[in-house]
């Protein structure tokens, strides 16, 4: 029973999907699962709670009180209870109350007070999932760490023809259970990730940096934590926040901080992954006053900075990885596989700025991953958090 002894909330919504989540609790729960189903109110005119309370052994919540006997359902209790929530059939309307906040029932204020991850398997019309709104909300719960299963495409309820269907139960309890398989696959395992940009000061109000946001780093720590590793992520200047409680966070500003750092940290590491767009150069001299404009033209004089690839290549031992990250613009292929030889590199993740939705700033990425022998493996643009699962599948297993 691969879903033994898991504890799932099962939330369904106002959609003619709601059918299928008949079919999914009894799949969950012939699985080895718990299932607690919370129906919103709009839910109840597609199926009754009788029908899933049947099928769960379980009263189904949808009321804040059980009105025959004033019982109050803790949405709280339920958020600690879980092990995952998976919202499925999930409308327009609860995708967009889900990114927004906006807790107008039992299932919205359990999902805000859900301490398990959370998966939505959207249901809708093609024209409502293709609007720009959905799309915004989806990206604002993806980039919450939610995981969303993609509709499928086919005859919709509209009859007419297009991706909105929610995804079949068979497979979304697939989904389920490789969730679960891969939540323990890294566990006790210790990884290193460096993410963002670094900053070399020119002055005390200025430096030399880069466009890195941090977004893919940070997205390749909390999956690596998701899937039970202890992460030691060393970030540059950044505003990007950690949610998973299995990261440590070491904050660094210049690449020399993050150098040692990183030094100081790999002896101890299984595996490290070098996201970070760390400087190559440094000013030669920082100021320790503010330059101030004058007609002469300042020239800054720039020195190398350590290789931190290149020096954690060095002591790496025969049972540690390293994985390096490689953003070019011209003789992309060429250039990364020199890196993974020069630096001694298990893996090397390149992608270009010439690819539309790649590089610095998106939400989304477009890579391929490179070994040692030359093999290259190529994905289609994804969101980060898709990405980054890509990239531990693929490098660290």
């Amino acid at each position: 029973m691969t879903l033994k002894d898991k504890h799932i909330v099962l939330g369904v919504t106002g959609s003619i999907a709601a059918y299928k989540a008949a079919s999914l609790a009894r799949l969950l729960i012939k699985a080895g699962a718990e299932v607690q189903i919370v129906i919103t109110p709009s839910g109840k005119e597609f199926i009754t709670p009788v029908t899933l309370s049947a099928l769960t052994g379980k009263p189904v919540v949808s009321e804040f009180f059980t009105a025959n006997d004033g019982t109050w359902h803790s949405h709280v209790d339920l958020g600690q209870w879980a092990d995952l929530m998976l919202i499925a059939p999930a409308t327009a309307a609860t995708v967009g109350k889900m990114a927004n906040g906006i807790a107008d029932n039992m299932l919205i204020t359990t999902y805000l007070s859900m301490k398990a991850p959370v998966m939505v398997a959207p249901a809708m019309d093609l024209d409502m999932f293709a609007h720009p709104s959905t799309a915004r909300n989806l990206d604002l719960l993806r980039s919450y760490g939610n995981i969303i299963i993609e509709p499928a495409a086919g005859e919709l309820a509209s009859h007419l023809i297009g991706k909105g269907r929610m995804e079949e139960p068979e497979k979304i309890l697939s989904v389920v259970e490789d969730f679960f398989r891969k939540q323990e696959s890294l566990s006790k395992k210790k990884i290193l990730i460096t993410a963002g940009p670094t900053f070399e000061k020119i002055d005390p109000v200025r430096f030399i940096g880069n466009y890195s946001s941090g977004k893919m780093g940070f997205a390749l720590a909390e999956e690596c934590a998701r899937r039970g590793a202890e992460v030691t992520l060393i970030a540059g200047p950044v505003s990007m926040k950690i949610n998973h409680p299995n990261i440590t966070r070491i904050d660094v500003e210049s690449a020399e901080e993050m150098y040692n750092a990183s030094m100081k940290a790999f002896p101890d590491m299984n595996t490290a992954i070098l996201c970070a767009a760390v400087a190559d150069f440094r000013p030669s001299r920082q100021y320790t006053e503010k330059v101030k404009r004058g007609e002469d033209i300042l020239n800054i004089d720039l020195v190398p900075n350590k290789d931190i690839a290149a020096s954690l290549g060095k002591i790496k031992k025969s049972n540690q990885r390293l994985i390096g990250f490689a953003l070019e613009t011209n003789d992309e292929q060429t250039n990364a596989l020199k890196k993974i030889v020069k630096k001694n590199l298990d893996y090397i993740v390149l992608n270009s700025l010439n690819d539309p939705g790649a590089g610095f700033k998106y939400d989304t990425n477009k890579i391929s991953i490179l070994n040692r022998n030359g093999e290259k493996k190529d994905y289609a643009l994804k969101s980060k958090q898709e990405v980054a699962s890509d990239i531990i599948d693929e490098t660290v297993g």
